[in-house]
Formats: structure tokens, sequence, C-alpha cells
């Protein structure tokens, strides 16, 4: 896999490419090398596995990440519109990041909401988990699924960093039933 370094604002990511689609991303780390065995990690691999080989199609992608990733971290609104490599998640993995996808900027979606659109109306759980099985973060921006009553729910990076991106844009919700 292509491993692609992209230095923003708020530290270091890392990003994997295969035959030009993203395989994983991650957010922020204060180094490299975090970053790197926080992506392997998520692929489910050894950070020895990733290079940072060279190739025209990705090269252009990688520019449009960092762009992207760059411009997040400095308030600028935007979709990240990049190929993903969907392999190794389960077809109701697909289902629910194939919504969580399309939740735009400053806007949410309860786990239970996405449950009904993908025909699980009882699967807010599941979708919990599918969300957590997300190896594109920001791209796919599970950040923005909230729980019912719009606590924030649960983040695999932790619930500080979900704090820290739901504030950038903005979004209201709660953090506990007194709010």
């Amino acid at each position: 896999m292509n491993l692609q370094l992209i230095h923003t604002t708020w530290g270091c990511s890392a990003a994997a490419w295969e035959n030009g689609l993203l395989a994983g991303v991650t957010l922020p780390h204060d180094n490299e090398k975090e970053a790197i065995d926080t992506l392997a990690g998520y692929l489910k691999t050894s950070p020895a596995s990733l290079s940072q080989k060279r190739s025209g199609i990705v090269d252009d992608l990688q520019q449009r990440l960092a762009e992207k990733l760059t411009g997040y971290f400095a308030g600028k609104q935007g979709a990240f519109d990049l190929p993903l490599r969907w392999p190794g998640l389960t077809p109701f993995q697909q289902r629910v990041l194939k919504v969580v996808k399309e939740i735009p900027y400053g806007q949410t979606l309860s786990y239970g909401e996405i449950a009904r659109q993908i025909g699980c109306p009882r699967g807010a759980r599941a979708v919990g988990g599918a969300v957590g099985a997300n190896p594109w973060l920001l791209v796919v921006p599970c950040h923005r699924v909230l729980a019912g009553n719009r606590q924030i729910g649960g983040f695999g990076c932790g619930l500080d960093w979900k704090v820290k991106l739901l504030q950038l844009e903005k979004i209201h919700y709660k953090t506990s039933h007194l709010d």
C-alpha cells in the first residue's frame, strides 16, 4: 500500500492508497510514527507494509486529500470526494458507511436514523458497530453520528476528538441528558 503523510495545523495524518483507492486515513497525531501505527491498525497490517511509493494517479488523489484535510482543519467546509477501497468491510458496514459518507458538514444523523435509512429500524447498535469500523476518518465523517437524543455517543478515537470535531463544525450536541 502507498503511504501518504499529511501535516496539518492539528498534527500529522497518515493515509494509505491501493490501486488508486483510499484504503484508510487517520486523524492527526503528534508525530508520524503514531499516525502510521494507527493507520496500520485500521488496515490490520504492519507499519512496514506501508511504503511511500509515487505514481501519477495517486499523486493527484493524494494532493486532493492533503488539500481537503488541511482545509478542514482550517475550518473550511467541503466534501471529501475521493474513491474509497471498500473490500474488507462487510456488506452491512458498507451500507452504513455509505450513508455516513453523505452527511454534510455541520449536520448530523443519529444511529437510529441511519438504521431506518438502510432498512434496519431496530439496528441502531449494529449501526454503531459499523460506524466504529470506519477506516476513513473525516472522509466518511463518523463524528457526525450522534445518539438519538443528540448526546455525543461514542467515538473510536476518543470522545475528546469527537468533541473537537463537532465544535470545529459548530455542531450542537448534548454531553448528558441534563443539557
